[in-house]
């Protein structure tokens, strides 16, 4: 061949075979990733302007990339943050809604506690002046102790409510019977037939049934949202395991790698490795499901029978009628206490000329509605409950469905519609695997997400018992019986602080039995019932106005 030729043919096979080469430079650029990896706010010196070979890749197939070492690291911090950022976004719901709910109820709870308080000494003050503030420690205690029970306190509520009504009668029987002086002793002989004398009537009956069970519930409730609250607020900051780390990189940034960053994961392939990532917070549901259960029961509870709102705002009205029916019974009720505790010693010549106090007032108007304040927000416990329970309902399954509601996220996966043009983890094509089961155990075939089903989240398990106790809790409240002081002995129903009586229903009182009673000066008890028809005539107190008017509210 002339050299001419061969001069001539040698440059353009060259130029031939340099062609495809130069094609291949063009198909390899990195520059659509250079610009996405810049836009998540990565320096651009990491990146390569064309692909290079992958054999340094840990996690992403090791063929020509767009990836370095420290890229793909990167990426993998970045997959993991915006995982937890995803899990935090799509549980902010089932969050805020017990956030904001329990925060509601606390506030409505505390305030009725105050208005109800606070009406008492306004009517109190109004009806009684004097008589009532030189006693009002008694119905402060009471308050002080109905607060402390719902903030979380070892009260028990029966015992506290018995106790109350002892002293009040302590209180009310030297008020009858100002011409006697009572020791400390005959005092708490009077109190020991508080229940037998029934010197009340049946309002303390009535009502330690409707505050038991009222303020259980209430206080159960609110412990029920905190519960909830710190469940959520915990399980939704995720640690995602390093298997499920590589899964994440895989699955949002190996694309990248490959230079198909606007390249989206398959909504399949998203969803095992959302299964395989969140399989233990799966396996909360079924006690979650069940502590929602719990809840809107004692919710259904509170707006019915154990209305806390029905018991608090009418209780002045309740107190002071159990007061006109120890004043109107006071004969028989001194009689009987003479007769069970003794004669008791006569008062000094000038206390026992006074009848009632000289500045007691008998002048009372019921309150109009419009003058009751109003509860927390102006709002009622009615509509706070139904709000509450269509939240509830909405946060049913909340832990399992997280994969489903991370792969519907558009920002997240390429969609159901888009099957074929979308990454499955190798390239962009169909994703053929099939979609786990959930919970941890399902995942053991899980082909995205290295799991050991043999090894349980502890920090999950915790948050289970927490529910499962909780849950526990709620259904005694539902009964009526507080958990914190069930009682072991088998004549009760089981708790010291729930009614005991369900529709107002309860066993008989104990019949008056006049030996329980120690003897006190038995020199005088041959006085018997003339001190008490005395004492009744000393304190003829104008009732019948008040009565009228508090029987005209109360009905």
């Amino acid at each position: 061949m002339p050299s001419w030729i061969r001069a001539v043919i040698l440059p353009l096979s060259g130029l031939l075979l340099s062609l495809p080469a130069a094609a291949d430079v063009k198909a390899r650029s990195c520059s659509e990733v250079r610009q996405a990896y810049g836009a998540k706010g990565f320096s651009l010196a990491d990146i390569p302007y064309q692909e290079i070979a992958g054999e340094h890749l840990r996690i992403c197939p090791q063929e020509y990339t767009c990836c370095t070492t420290e890229m793909e690291d990167k990426l993998s911090q970045q997959s993991k943050l915006e995982f937890e950022n995803l899990v935090e976004e799509t549980s902010h719901f089932v969050r805020t809604t017990f956030v904001s709910r329990h925060k509601k109820f606390d506030e409505f709870f505390r305030e009725l506690l105050e208005n109800a308080e606070k009406s008492l000494n306004d009517m109190f003050v109004r009806t009684y002046g004097m008589l009532y503030m030189q006693n009002s420690e008694v119905f402060q205690d009471l308050f002080t102790e109905l607060k402390r029970y719902y903030t979380g306190g070892n009260v028990n509520l029966e015992e506290m409510l018995n106790d109350f009504w002892a002293r009040l009668l302590e209180r009310m029987f030297q008020l009858i019977n100002p011409q006697y002086q009572f020791s400390e002793d005959y005092l708490e002989c009077v109190s020991k037939y508080t229940d037998q004398l029934k010197p009340f009537g049946d309002v303390p009956r009535k009502l330690k049934i409707q505050v038991t069970r009222a303020f259980i519930a209430a206080r159960t409730f609110v412990q029920g949202l905190t519960v909830g609250r710190e469940v959520a607020n915990r399980v939704s900051k995720v640690s995602p395991t390093p298997g499920c780390i590589r899964a994440l990189m895989k699955m949002l940034y190996c694309p990248y790698c490959r230079g198909l960053p606007s390249v989206r994961p398959c909504n399949n392939y998203c969803l095992n490795v959302m299964k395989g990532c969140l399989a233990n917070q799966a396996d909360l549901d079924t006690e979650w499901n069940l502590f929602i259960d719990a809840m809107l029961l004692v919710a259904e509870r509170l707006e019915g029978p154990f209305n806390i709102e029905s018991v608090m705002d009418p209780i002045d009205v309740k107190i002071s009628e159990a007061i006109m029916n120890m004043q109107e019974n006071s004969m028989q009720v001194s009689a009987k206490v003479f007769q069970g505790c003794g004669q008791p010693k006569p008062a000094p010549a000038l206390r026992s000329a006074r009848s009632a106090p000289e500045n007691f007032n008998t002048r009372f108007r019921p309150y109009n509605p419009e003058e009751r304040p109003t509860t927390a927000a102006g709002t009622s416990l009615d509509r706070l409950v139904t709000d509450i329970k269509e939240k509830l309902k909405l946060s049913k399954k909340v832990w399992s469905a997280l994969p489903y509601a991370i792969c519907k996220d558009e920002s997240v996966t390429a969609g159901t519609s888009n099957e074929e043009e979308c990454w499955n983890g190798h390239s962009k094509a169909r994703y053929l695997p099939e979609i786990m089961n959930d919970g941890l155990t399902n995942q053991i075939n899980n082909p995205e997400v290295e799991v050991d089903i043999t090894r349980p989240d502890t920090f999950i398990r915790q948050q289970i018992m927490a529910l499962r106790v909780m849950t526990n809790k709620l259904k005694n409240a539902y009964n009526g019986n507080d958990v914190n002081f069930q009682d072991t002995s088998d004549e009760s129903s089981g708790s010291g602080s729930g009614s005991g009586c369900m529709d107002d229903v309860c066993p008989t009182e104990f019949e008056f039995v006049t030996t329980e009673a120690p003897a006190v000066d038995p020199d005088r008890r041959e006085e018997e019932s003339s001190g008490a028809q005395l004492s009744y005539s000393l304190v003829s107190w104008p009732l019948v106005g008040v009565v009228l008017a508090l029987q005209r509210r109360y009905r």
